[in-house]
């Protein structure tokens, strides 16, 4: 079964906690601070690959979490970074934040990554804040802490042509015949009930075609399997609609599919089509096509009679496509434009101070909650810096501002601080 979304779970390394240590060498009795910085988290990055076709890994994985770096060590030694973690994914893969639903990147060519969560920066060893009023600082940084979130993968298979209609309209047998691919076939309703995927080529020329289980009235609105089928339609550059030559009316089949596709996605109205008129093997399509022919004439639709199961005519078809095709844009590489998430980068960040239930002092945003993080709470000259970014971030004024007092309970991210002046 053709897995086409899945939730999962992503979280990039902490980074290494810096380290305190100091030179103890034979006759350098005070070698100064010598602590060295934590490694870096690792990368949570997704790649395509081409080989893959469904998100079924999805179904047994959901949580995702790459490793940490390591802890700085003395002698001035950096930690070690953590291995980067790579999420596997098919191409034609949307990714979405699932808290907002914003597109967060679009992969379609094979091979392209994309990092989706920066792992946490090293903390810096005390060597860094060694000064000429403080030659033998105690004080070193924590890691920042990785990136987590939820994200949505919807798989778009990426096609050129499209094979829509009704159900049992012979958009199976076209494809089996037409390609090299093998789908389910029967006489009767929703035989399919994935998309088929065909290569066919034409003189020096291929193209991929999708079989799409046949549409319903009120598919837009997912009655049946309705959004799982049209969202593989909106890659496709070009429809091939199939008529069901024996069905009691084949230009209402045609009408709704039409209207089923537009509801959808205003731009599938209009996507340029290639109509079908198939099972012309039968007495009563035999009968009925010259009618058929004039009335979607008047639409301004030239339909081309055929017959799957007898080959009749589908070369002449398959020619019609190849040269529509030609006169078309070349597909874009990119359908959405990648967005940058969680840079760890110190950007313009603004912060937030609310009143709590109990009176308590809520101070939120990404640099200060950070720092917060950073910070070794049991080292005197680490929250003697820590109140320096306050400072300096302008957050202890806007809590005077706020009617901060003196023993009053400050909460900044996960910690809870009492103010003193």
């Amino acid at each position: 079964m053709l897995v086409d979304q899945a939730k999962i779970y992503v979280r990039s390394g902490d980074g290494g906690d810096g380290m305190v240590a100091f030179r103890r060498e034979k006759y350098i009795p005070r070698g100064g601070p010598a602590g060295g910085d934590g490694g870096r988290g690792g990368d949570v990055i997704l790649h395509v690959n081409p080989k893959l076709s469904t998100l079924q890994s999805f179904k047994k994985k959901v949580h995702f979490k790459a490793e940490p770096g390591v802890r700085g060590g003395s002698s001035n030694k950096t930690g070690a970074n953590g291995d980067h973690l790579y999420i596997e994914v098919p191409p034609g893969t949307l990714v979405r934040d699932a808290d907002t639903n914003q597109l967060l990147v679009d992969l379609v060519e094979p091979d392209e990554t994309f990092v989706i969560a920066e792992g946490g920066r090293g903390g810096h060893g005390n060597t860094h804040f060694k000064s000429s009023s403080n030659k033998a600082p105690r004080v070193a940084e924590k890691g920042a802490p990785g990136k987590e979130m939820w994200i949505t993968l919807e798989l778009k298979l990426i096609a050129d042509v499209g094979i829509v209609g009704v159900p049992n309209a012979g958009k199976s047998t076209l494809l089996s015949v037409i390609s090299n691919a093998k789908p389910k076939i029967a006489a009767y309703p929703f035989t399919t009930l994935e998309p088929n995927l065909g290569v066919v080529t034409y003189d020096d020329q291929e193209l991929v075609f999708a079989d799409i289980p046949g549409l319903i009235e009120g598919a837009h609105m997912g009655v049946g399997l309705g959004h799982s089928f049209l969202r593989h339609v909106q890659r496709t550059r070009m429809l091939l609609h199939v008529l069901d030559g024996s069905a009691e009316d084949p230009l209402a089949d045609y009408s709704q599919i039409r209207s089923e596709l537009a509801l959808y996605d205003d731009e599938l109205g209009s996507r340029p089509e290639i109509v079908a008129f198939n099972k012309m093997d039968l007495p009563q399509a035999q009968e009925r096509w010259s009618q058929i022919q004039a009335k979607l004439e008047d639409q301004g639709v030239e339909a081309i009679p055929i017959s799957a199961a007898t080959q009749q005519d589908v070369k002449h078809l398959i020619q019609q496509v190849f040269e529509e095709m030609a006169q078309l844009p070349v597909r874009s590489s990119k359908v959405a434009e990648a967005l940058e998430v969680y840079q760890l980068e110190d950007n313009e960040t603004i912060f937030d101070i609310e009143r709590g239930p109990e009176g308590e002092y809520l101070v939120t945003g990404e640099r200060i909650e950070r720092a917060a993080a950073m910070t070794h709470w049991d080292y005197e000259e680490a929250i003697q810096r820590f109140q320096k970014i306050l400072e300096t971030l302008g957050v202890t004024e806007a809590l005077k501002q706020a009617g901060v007092e003196s023993g009053d309970t400050v909460f900044i991210g996960d910690y809870e601080l009492e103010w003193t002046d």
